[in-house]
């Protein structure tokens, strides 16, 4: 009976030794973890993050004092409305000129309506002439009147030509001062902009899906543009890194789906289904914690494989591949 029992003991041995011998390589757990940081400066008014606790993305879970940014926008707003103080109008500067060219041109109006008068008599003199009814000399003087009166207008309208170059040059003037004053206005409403970015940046927005794995800042602290906040990895799905030997690299390709086993109690596995994501292209020497199928081999290869998570992995947590 002794004797029989001990052979069973034996057998049992050497069934634990051809499982443990049965996994093709082993790893650690791991996941892709990021660290946030403030994009601001100022003192944290509240972080709502807890260790472990589970954030999505694009949740606001805190706000920084931004309140500088604030007055600084205020005062970039009130130097915009000020330009429009700085500029002129042209109205009064041209109104006079405008008036004077009113009255220049209803004189011109009076001028040709007296050589169309003129010019009615000097054809009724000419005829009078030709028939001898009155002397040369009246159709003389009226032809030296109309001379007169074609200098006349011509003057006149000269002066209507200057007074409407002074009118044009002296909008001229005040646009091209206008165009200095406004030429400010552009880059005030990019600091404008540039500071609302800011006012956006002082809301602690998380980035992604996932779990609160470090917190290092806590509100009423002072932060910094780029000081670690807290740490975050989403978890759903972690990466297993094993090594495999060269020989082993004939039987393993991407997207092939593998075991994956994790201890479940002293000397039992759970199985989990994963997918190899990656394989280096290099060797490198084994990993002193990692044990692979043939431990005389000296160059292994990384890999990644992919495994969803129900809660029951962790970071850290050492795992075996069978291909």
């Amino acid at each position: 009976m002794k004797s029989g029992y001990f052979f069973l003991l034996l057998l049992a041995l050497a069934a634990c030794q051809g499982s443990e011998q049965d996994f093709d390589a082993s790893g650690v757990f791991e996941a892709d973890e990021v660290v946030i940081s403030s994009e601001s400066i100022g003192r944290i008014l509240r972080l709502e993050v807890e260790e472990g606790s589970e954030l999505k993305a694009g949740q606001v879970i805190g706000s920084v004092d931004c309140k500088n940014l604030s007055l600084q926008k205020a005062q970039i707003e009130a130097s915009i409305d000020a330009l429009s103080q700085k500029t002129n109008d042209a109205s009064p500067q041209t109104q006079i000129l405008r008036e004077q060219l009113n009255t220049q041109q209803r004189q011109i109006a009076t001028q040709r309506e007296q050589m169309r008068i003129l010019d009615r008599e000097h054809k009724r003199l000419q005829n009078l002439v030709k028939a001898e009814a009155v002397p040369s000399k009246q159709l003389d003087d009226i032809e030296g009147q109309i001379e007169v009166l074609k200098k006349q207008i011509e003057t006149t309208e000269s002066q209507v030509a200057v007074l409407q170059q002074q009118i044009k040059s002296q909008q001229q003037q005040v646009s091209i001062q206008n165009r200095g004053v406004l030429s400010e206005k552009k880059p005030l409403e990019e600091r404008v902009a540039q500071v609302d970015d800011q006012l956006q940046r002082c809301n602690i927005t998380n980035p992604l899906d996932g779990t609160v794995l470090v917190k290092y800042a806590t509100a009423d602290e002072m932060t910094a543009t780029g000081k670690p906040l807290y740490k975050i990895a989403n978890l759903s799905t972690l990466i297993l890194r094993a090594y495999i030997t060269g020989d082993q690299l004939s039987s393993i390709k991407l997207n092939q789906p593998v075991k994956v086993f994790v201890d479940n109690g002293k000397d039992s596995y759970k199985e989990i289904s994963g997918t190899v994501t990656w394989i280096a292209s290099k060797a490198e020497f084994t990993p002193k914690t990692i044990q692979t199928k043939d431990e005389r081999s000296n160059l292994v290869y990384a890999t990644k494989i992919k495994v969803k998570n129900d809660g029951y992995l962790k970071i850290g947590m050492y795992g075996e591949v069978k291909l």
